[in-house]
């Protein structure tokens, strides 16, 4: 359904050693690549095309990449959008947003306040509210990264996911269904999973560090939860600076510009708080790449 409307988006084996680690051949699959610079136009198309649009066109809250992608999506399919952002959103993807034409509203100082906004807005115009990791529709969108990560590396043992509200790496679990190891990774400072899976359900966490913006929701969604219990091995909690480590050492090897929740994945395994077996053949999904830390020059 949405494969017209979305990027096959390529994956590139490195040696381990080219990022000065213990490990074989590492897979990463470019997610960041993708339309709108984010996994998330594949949610958002799920969603637009799957589901009866109102003449009030569709809300969402975002802090920045879903609001992106639902923006262009609306674009796409001539549909009006409303995007609710946070204070903390990226200049980088609140450009994009406004870039795609969307009726674009500042809300609060972090993704629940925009949520709440996203929410009242829509009880008050009959918009349809497309939420960044909690419908049905937006994971089985996200999941198509795992359809197309298993077709072009199909022998891969592991796969490292970040985590902020679940859509993508619940979509990636659901795909796999146990057959290869799924691990989620989440920064220290908001480790959403890594709460909800101690607890039994999801619970409030805390929401800050350089990746807030992108892997911070008050709370994992409702729908992707049993997933991860069930097919979700663990969750690794990485620093700031570890992200931060990767997103440079991203740069120096494949050349590549990530954000900071799209080099959290990468993250776990340059800072050893995941350490993969002798052998093991490791994927690694870099899902966003929506930052201006990067200048040009001669």
């Amino acid at each position: 359904m949405i494969r017209p409307w979305i990027r096959r988006t390529p994956v590139i084996d490195v040696d381990g050693a080219d990022f000065e680690l213990n490990a074989g051949s590492l897979t990463f699959k470019l997610e960041l690549l993708q339309h709108t610079g984010s996994f998330k136009p594949r949610g958002a198309f799920a969603n637009l095309l799957s589901r009866e649009i109102p003449p009030a066109g569709v809300v969402a809250a975002s802090g920045g990449n879903h609001g992106a992608a639902v923006a262009f999506a609306a674009r796409r399919r001539n549909v009006p959008a409303t995007i609710f952002v946070p204070s903390v959103a990226n200049p980088a993807k609140v450009d994009r947003i406004r870039r795609y034409a969307a009726n674009l509203m500042i809300a609060g100082e972090c993704y629940a306040d925009a949520l709440a906004a996203s929410q009242q807005w829509s009880a008050e115009t009959g918009a349809l509210p497309v939420h960044a990791y909690n419908d049905p529709e937006t994971l089985l969108g996200q999941g198509s990264v795992g359809i197309e990560f298993e077709q072009q590396a199909p022998d891969l043992d592991t796969v490292l996911v970040a985590v902020g509200g679940g859509g993508l790496i619940g979509g990636i679990a659901a795909w796999y269904c146990g057959r290869i190891r799924v691990i989620g990774v989440e920064p220290e400072s908001a480790p959403t999973l890594w709460m909800a899976l101690a607890a039994g359900h999801p619970v409030d966490a805390p929401g800050g560090g350089i990746a807030a913006d992108s892997l911070a929701p008050k709370r994992v969604g409702e729908i992707m939860f049993p997933i991860a219990q069930k097919f979700v091995e663990r969750v690794v909690l990485v620093r700031d600076e570890d992200i931060q480590a990767a997103q440079r050492k991203i740069w120096d090897v494949l050349r590549v510009v990530s954000e900071p929740g799209g080099a959290a994945a990468f993250a776990a395994l340059l800072s050893g708080r995941y350490q993969p077996e002798r052998q093991e053949r490791v994927g690694v999904v870099i899902c966003g790449g929506n930052t201006n830390a990067v200048s040009f020059g001669a």
